[in-house]
């Protein structure tokens, strides 16, 4: 298993394509499951199977990513 903390903070965000990519090629390479905590929505749209929102410590929003309201977790700071 991989844990990030908000891997996108303080890069460019030209990169962050480039690191999408990388999370995408080490779970397929690795077999493994990656746990991400971030801001940056579109890296997590592009890297999640299963999206989950947490707030006050709470599960407020879980789906996959092909059924995920955008507008929904747009909303909070970090998926």
């Amino acid at each position: 298993m991989l844990l990030l903390d908000e891997p996108t903070e303080g890069i460019q965000p030209s990169i962050i394509k480039d690191l999408a990519r990388l999370l995408r090629d080490i779970r397929s390479v690795r077999n493994i499951c990656i746990v991400v905590c971030e801001q940056v929505l579109s890296l997590v749209l592009d890297v999640a199977d299963r999206i989950l929102v947490m707030e006050g410590g709470r599960i407020v929003h879980a789906d996959t990513r092909d059924h995920v309201d955008e507008a929904a977790i747009a909303r909070f700071p970090a998926v």
